[in-house]
């Protein structure tokens, strides 16, 4: 007898179409890691994917697609009657806004204002404006009203916060650049918002003077990049960024910018207990003058006193002819240095000194886990011909390296 033969159920024998029946928030996530542009063209995929697209949750008009539409023609393109009206098909939170805005690019004002008056009704959580043209953009106040914000980053923008405002409750980092608050009361601004765990704060002309009480309240900082030329009213010396740094016992990485500040010297008595920065495993000093034992001191003793730190980048200037002797010969005596952790270092706008030097071989002598030194140069100013050039690479190659492996670099750009 024959096996009857198997029935074929039309539904079973199609191929069935795991991609069309997948849940929102699988889509979702899909369409949050496409390109924009990218997302938008699974429209065509199928009839049941034409308004896939809606459930994205992150918007992001950054500088790839600003490129991406120039190709196609931008100016015809990057409008904001189409940017207004994507935001408005999109069905659920947005959780992430970012707008690029390339230099020959001006949008309307208010255009923008009306697309962040909308978001602060979407649980807005992380809000990204690059403003690349020249003059500031005025943000509209519906930007303090997105209580849910975790992550803000502006560039070249102007700030009214309300009386109102009481801070981002939620909010974890900070960066800004160019950016004015009208009433100048960026240290106000930041106190409010006690969360904060990365604070980078950079071309700060504008921001107008921050007090020491308001930046010690931050007790969650990780990563701090800070001008010390804001700080009101306020001498600098080693000792003041010692008593700053040490407030922040859960910070990784320091970005300090020196320019314009004026480092005082202090009798030995007067002197801050020494703080170690047991976390901190990233450290940026932007300049030091290597003409002024003072700064270097105070650059040896923040190398010192953070045992975990594996990555220094310095730059160096010059505001005064190095002075002799040489700061090896008479100012190190106070300064021991135990065995570091650093694997990588930096230096730009090196000239061949003995400060220089000085700072490298010791260095490399307490650095048993280095892997590489790099030396940006400005041959121009001190080193003269190949032979300046040649001395300076040989004083380099017999110093003492506790690293079998670490590498020195020298960049002559």
């Amino acid at each position: 007898m024959e096996p009857a033969p198997k029935k074929h159920n039309a539904s079973n024998s199609a191929s069935e179409d795991i991609i069309s029946t997948m849940p929102e928030i699988v889509i979702t996530n899909i369409m949050d890691r496409l390109p924009i542009q990218y997302a938008v063209r699974t429209s065509s995929l199928s009839r049941n994917w034409r308004f896939k697209w809606t459930l994205l949750s992150k918007v992001v008009f950054g500088k790839k697609f600003s490129e991406y539409l120039q190709g196609l023609g931008g100016e015809n393109w990057y409008k904001e009657a189409n940017i207004s009206r994507l935001l408005l098909h999109l069905k659920g939170p947005i959780t992430k806004f970012h707008l690029y805005l390339p230099k020959d690019k001006v949008l309307d004002v208010k255009g923008i204002n009306h697309w962040v008056m909308f978001l602060s009704g979407k649980e807005i959580k992380e809000f990204n404006l690059i403003n690349m043209n020249s003059a500031p953009l005025k943000l509209s106040t519906h930007l303090f009203s997105c209580v849910k914000l975790e992550r803000l980053k502006l560039r070249n923008c102007s700030l009214y916060p309300p009386p109102t405002f009481r801070g981002f409750p939620n909010l974890l980092s900070l960066d800004v650049y160019q950016v004015a608050f009208e009433n100048g009361n960026f240290g106000e601004f930041i106190v409010q918002c006690l969360l904060l765990e990365f604070l980078k704060v950079r071309n700060w002309d504008r921001i107008g003077k921050v007090k020491m009480i308001e930046i010690v309240k931050l007790k969650n900082l990780k990563l701090l990049s800070l001008p010390l030329c804001k700080l009101d009213n306020i001498a600098i010396t080693s000792s003041l960024i010692f008593h700053l740094v040490g407030h922040f016992s859960k910070l990784q990485d320091l970005y300090l910018d020196l320019r314009k500040c004026k480092f005082l010297g202090e009798a030995g008595a007067e002197k801050w207990v020494r703080t170690s920065f047991r976390c901190l495993s990233t450290l940026v000093l932007d300049p030091i003058d290597f003409s002024s034992n003072i700064m270097l001191s105070f650059a040896f003793e923040m190398i010192c006193n953070s045992p975990e730190l594996q990555t220094l980048k310095i730059t160096a200037t010059y505001n005064n002819p190095v002075p002799p002797p040489a700061f090896c010969s008479s100012s190190l005596n106070h300064i021991s240095m135990d065995q570091l952790k650093l694997r990588s270092v930096v230096f730009k706008s090196f000239r061949g000194s003995e400060n220089e030097i000085c700072l490298i071989k010791n260095l490399l002598v307490c650095s048993p886990e280095l892997n590489k030194i790099d030396i940006h140069t400005k041959p121009y100013l001190m080193f003269g011909d190949v032979n300046g050039k040649l001395m300076f690479a040989t004083k380099l190659l017999e110093l003492h390296r506790a690293s079998s492996v670490a590498e020195v670099k020298i960049n002559w750009s």
